[in-house]
Parts: structure tokens; sequence; C-alpha cells
């Protein structure tokens, strides 16, 4: 068991304030995200609890036990960097027992676990060989595994894959969304970048200069973002500014009808392109001018004008027949539509 509590962790140099007053709370092998970025706070937040840097104030406990004073290599956990750091003149089996080794593990306990904990990222077969001649991904997994096999109740990640080519990247998050689950252990994961944050996360802690902006499943976060920040930095989003009135979203190219009125006064709303239906014009709602028409794989993204205030961005099956100049009909569903508080 390894519950993670983080209770008004403040962390200040100077006059620039990282960390402001942020609580959270994980759970037992939960494997959660934090999401945000460039110094919105999320690698400090995980340097704090790793026992790498100091708060300025809060506490962190784990399994209940507060540990600020306690050193890092006292905590029971093991962390994955962006740089993987592995030792070029060892083997895969000795980089990964290296951490062992320190410890004191005994010659036969330590090959048992560098071999269970290369099984578990599927580089048994490469034991032998060095850094120099494994692939990003392969060095990875090496890096992966030395962390796993101290057996730690904590696994920090910190943007493990960004050094990777954007093939290679896309890949190796299925991979090690696979691994992870089947560790089993309490993670914390930092990235920047959302498909790795919506494809990996129990839960997303999305963070904004040194704040919590929301906490959620990622389904959560994407439907259901508490405000526009969330709403624009989790995938694409047509923001639209207008005025509610009796259930209905007063837009130039029509009325849209929604389903959620708790934020009447809201003066933002937010609809995921995907969400939106081309129809015929006339036969719905709104309707818009075709400005430019995208191809992007498994669907096209048509930008429309005179549908908002400004444009809007549609994500339609490539089965339909978009033409630039072109007037078409929009449909929306109601609860598609998200009023968006207003900014704080």
């Amino acid at each position: 068991m390894a519950t993670i509590s983080i209770d008004r962790l403040v962390k200040r140099w100077g006059n620039v304030i990282a960390l402001d007053e942020l609580s959270l709370e994980i759970a037992d092998k939960e494997l959660l995200v934090l999401l945000g970025p460039s110094g919105c706070g999320k690698t400090t937040t995980m340097r704090i609890v790793a026992g790498l840097e100091d708060p300025t104030s809060g506490e962190i406990r784990i399994d209940g036990i507060q540990v600020n004073d306690v050193p890092a290599r006292d905590r029971d956990l093991a962390m994955v960097f962006q740089n993987y750091g592995l030792y070029p003149h060892m083997t895969v089996a000795e980089n990964i027992g290296y951490p062992l080794k320190v410890r004191g593990v005994a010659r036969g306990e330590r090959d048992t676990r560098v071999r269970a904990a290369a099984e578990k990222v599927q580089l048994a077969q490469l034991l032998e060989r060095r850094p120099a001649q494994l692939s990003g991904g392969q060095r990875q997994r090496v890096a992966l595994a030395r962390a796993v096999a101290i057996r730690p109740g904590i696994l920090l990640l910190d943007e493990p894959l960004t050094a990777l080519d954007a093939a290679l990247r896309d890949r190796l998050r299925g991979e090690l969304n696979r691994l992870l689950r089947a560790l089993g252990i309490t993670t914390i994961y930092v990235t920047h970048d959302q498909s790795e944050a919506m494809e990996l996360g129990d839960r997303v802690v999305v963070m904004r200069t040194g704040m919590i902006a929301q906490i959620g499943t990622p389904r959560e976060i994407y439907f259901s973002p508490r405000n526009r920040f969330v709403a624009e930095f989790i995938g694409a989003a047509n923001i639209v500014e207008s005025a509610v009135e009796n259930g209905y979203l007063v837009l130039p190219g029509g009325r849209q009808p929604i389903g959620d009125t708790t934020n009447v006064a809201a003066a933002v709303a937010m609809i995921r392109p995907e969400t939106i239906r081309v129809t015929e014009a006339g036969s719905a709602p709104l309707s818009g001018v075709i400005d430019s028409v995208s191809f992007i794989g498994d669907r096209q993204r048509l930008v429309v004008s005179g549908a908002s205030n400004g444009l809007l961005t549609v994500d339609a099956p490539n089965t339909v027949q978009a033409k630039l100049g072109e007037r078409i009909g929009l449909s929306i569903p109601p609860d598609a539509v998200r009023l968006l508080p207003p900014e704080n």
C-alpha cells in the first residue's frame, strides 16, 4: 500500500511562487498524471514528493506518515527521468541491477530481481547488450525496469517519453500504459503532452501557475472542463462568446439549444469540434459557409464562418462532401454545449 497526501504545499524562490497552496490526495495503486504548460509547477510538485526539493510550507504524507524531513532514499520510491541516465559501459542487466547493488542486495537475489524486472518490460533477451545497442524505446524500458527492480511503493515518471521522436512516442504510450497497469504501483506521471495524459491517467491534474485548474478522469476533463483554460488546453475546442436566452445559445448563425443552464450568467460556451454534425443548409438550427477543409487522417476539419462569433471548427467524417464556399447546416446536441464560468 502507498497513498500520498499533499497538504497546502507552497514553494517559493524569492518572489517567485512555484506552488501556491496545492492540496492533492493520491490513492493506492492510482496512476495520477500532472499535466500543464512549462512552468506550471508539475515537476516541482514531483520533486518535493521525491524529497529532491524542500517545500517552503505544507506537508507531504506517504501512507499517513509525514515525510518532509525524510531523505529521498528512505521514501520507498523510484524515479524515471526524461534523460534515462543509463551507464554506457554497463550491460542492460548491470544497469537494472546497479541500484540493488548499491543497497547491498545479495548477488543471487539481485539476479532474480533483474530478470523479473526485465521480463515485465520485455527485455529478457537483451540483458547482455549495452545502451548504445538499444533503440530509444528499449532504453526507456531499461530505465523503467531499473526503477521497478527495487520494488518501490511509489513510482515517479518525469516526462519519460519527451526525448523520443513523435512516431515512437505514440507507439510507446500504449506500451507504457500496459506496463504501468500490470505493475500496480502508485504512480505520479508528469507531462505537458495532453495525449499522454488522456491515455495514461486514472485521473488527470491540470495545473496552471502553481495551482490546480481541475482534477478529474480524462473523460471528465475533456467533456466537462471547469474553465476556459482547461477547455482550450485539452484538445480542440470552440470557445463561443455569446448570450444565453431561455435555454438557447444565441449565435449569429442561429439559436442553439443547450442542455445545461446552470451557468446562465456565463458569457462563454465550449463546443468540441467532433460533436458538431454537418447537415444540409436550412435543415438545422445553425448554418455557415465553409472557409477551409483540412484532411487529418480519420476525419476532415472544417472551418465554418457565420456560425458563431467568428469561426467554428467542425470535425466531420471523410464521407461528408465538403466544398469551399458551400453553405452547410450544423447541428449540435444540446448536451454537447458546455457553459463556462468567467475566468478567475
